[in-house]
């Protein structure tokens, strides 16, 4: 039995090797670049529409303010919109907030409502420690209400500026119950007793999910990508270079090679190799 020879399997340098794994490797990473722009960009725009409901709903239409927010209690649906309110201005609880440098100041005033409780109001803003005196009687105005800033490390130091607006700070100074929020007036209002327009801050708002769910999704697909790519770098160190060969492959053609084993190498046609022959027959 004749047993054709293995051919050997192709040679590749091992340059060529490294060059095709950093081939793959650059590839899978221009591929995730493009990945993580694309999600961004989808990010990008969740957040734009999270912006346009923001200013949709503060230039929305003013609802009363007792229809949402009431003292003492807790606030429904009124933060970033604009409410209705009027009641009358107490100078004697009137702050000066600090928006850092410039010496610019927020002017906050307590307003006093028909039910007995305070709203504070931001007024508008103001150039050094003088402010104009509020409105005297009942007034009615309207602006955007928007909830306590936080804490004011700064103003709870002895003899410094407040620099946001704090309620529970506020509860504690004025006398009455206070409304869960406050209201910045509009330009015109402001404008109207000798003080400049405050811009607010408005709070954040969502986008839509599906756009956030396409940055999450081309975020995924790009880590998925270095992966692969990865993987296909070291499937080519493993095969020597040759894609979609089997790693095996060599292993097997090595076998293939080995000398047969002895007794594949009997023939048919010569018995004697075997080393034990039948006996002869002889004639009588």
């Amino acid at each position: 039995m004749t047993v054709d020879p293995i051919p050997d399997p192709p040679v590749v340098s091992r340059g060529s090797v490294i060059a095709k794994q950093v081939g793959v490797i650059l590839l899978g990473l221009v591929l995730a670049a493009v990945m993580v722009g694309l999600g961004v960009w989808q990010l990008r725009v969740y957040n734009a529409q999270g912006e346009q409901q923001a200013r949709d709903r503060a230039s929305a239409p003013p609802v009363a303010l007792e229809s949402v927010a009431r003292p003492g209690q807790e606030v429904g649906d009124a933060y970033g919109r604009q409410v209705r309110f009027t009641g009358t201005y107490d100078p004697r609880l009137q702050v000066l907030v600090s928006m850092g440098s410039g010496g610019r100041y927020r002017v906050l005033t307590g307003l006093r409502l028909p039910n007995g409780g305070i709203l504070p109001v931001v007024r508008g803003a103001v150039t050094g420690h003088k402010a104009p005196d509020p409105p005297a009687g009942q007034v009615t105005g309207s602006g955007v209400f928007m909830p306590s800033e936080g804490s004011d490390a700064a103003g709870r130091q002895a003899g410094a500026e407040p620099t946001t607006v704090v309620l529970p700070s506020l509860a504690q100074r004025w006398t009455g119950s206070l409304v869960n929020g406050f209201a910045t007036l509009n330009a015109d209002q402001a404008r109207a007793e000798g003080l400049d327009p405050v811009t607010v801050e408005l709070p954040s708002s969502h986008g839509r999910l599906q756009n956030g769910f396409y940055a999450l999704q081309w975020w995924v697909f790009a880590g998925f990508a270095i992966w692969m790519a990865f993987r296909m770098a070291g499937d080519l160190r493993r095969t020597g270079g040759l894609m979609g060969s089997d790693p095996g492959a060599a292993a097997d053609a090595d076998d293939a090679r080995d000398p047969l084993p002895a007794e594949a190498a009997i023939s048919p046609a010569n018995p004697s190799a075997g080393g034990n022959s039948p006996p002869d027959e002889t004639t009588t």
